[in-house]
């Protein structure tokens, strides 16, 4: 009885969110660390991790579908840091599997996003890679939607040395001077080389499980964003929550420095 009272009360909290936000400004590209899945099994007495994980890869699809209620253009979903990528393989493994699966079912047919994988994709093994391509490639073609962006084997210091040698490259490849390119290099060329096809910078980072750090997570991107720090570990994290970290961003005067 009572956790039907506590559903009744939620739903109409969600509805008061909703309107409270109708004509107030809302971020574009919402980065969200999903932390706290390993925290949350231990907390609810599970003594394997690997369900932690999976319940965190379940909120995916209900965090993206509150993104597409609130008309969120683009989401980076932070599944995997390329420092996560030392973890001893009994870890890892089935890690990488869960963010597989998750992306595999983002890309099934009747869901709305187009999905792309982005990090360093080659750090992976070989096998979940393509697992990985093979799914998001299904997905490009998809019109309307939050586009979607899974960092895995991400690291923002990694792709700011990935971006420079990329434009280095195409630089080269073209037939130009690596010299004529130092003297004119500008922050553009580091914007349109970054993982993202997208490549749009990021309005609010979300983070939660209540850690207060970015850790390496869109530096580049997130230069300019608003940080809001949710105290709820992933699997638990609510709809209204998501709402309140919106309301949080429309109360803030954005001033980029200035």
């Amino acid at each position: 009885m009572r956790a039907k009272v506590r559903a009744a009360l939620d739903v109409l909290y969600v509805k008061r969110l909703v309107k409270q936000l109708e004509g107030r400004p809302r971020p574009q590209h919402i980065g969200i660390m999903l932390d706290g899945n390993r925290r949350w099994a231990k907390m609810s007495g599970i003594a394997d991790p690997r369900e932690g994980y999976r319940a965190g890869g379940a909120k995916v699809l209900d965090f993206l579908r509150w993104c597409d209620s609130a008309q969120i253009e683009h989401v980076t979903l932070f599944m995997l840091s390329d420092d996560n990528l030392a973890r001893p393989e009994d870890q890892l493994n089935p890690l990488i599997d869960i963010i597989a699966e998750v992306v595999e079912q983002l890309a099934a047919p009747g869901n709305p996003w187009r999905v792309e994988a982005v990090g360093a994709l080659d750090l992976l093994p070989a096998e979940s890679a393509s697992r990985l391509k093979t799914a998001t490639a299904a997905t490009q073609d998809r019109k309307g939607g939050t586009k979607v962006d899974v960092a895995v084997g991400y690291g923002g210091r990694r792709e700011i040395v990935d971006a420079v040698r990329s434009a280095l490259t195409e630089h080269s490849s073209q037939g130009g001077d690596i010299d004529e390119l130092i003297e004119s290099f500008t922050m553009e060329h580091i914007s349109k080389h970054l993982y993202s096809k997208t490549r749009s910078e990021s309005d609010l980072i979300i983070r939660t499980s209540g850690e207060q750090r970015l850790s390496g997570f869109l530096l580049w991107q997130s230069a300019y964003a608003e940080v809001h720090f949710c105290e709820t570990y992933w699997p638990d994290f609510r709809e209204i929550d998501f709402l309140r970290a919106l309301r949080s961003y429309s109360l803030r005067e954005r001033r980029y420095g200035r």
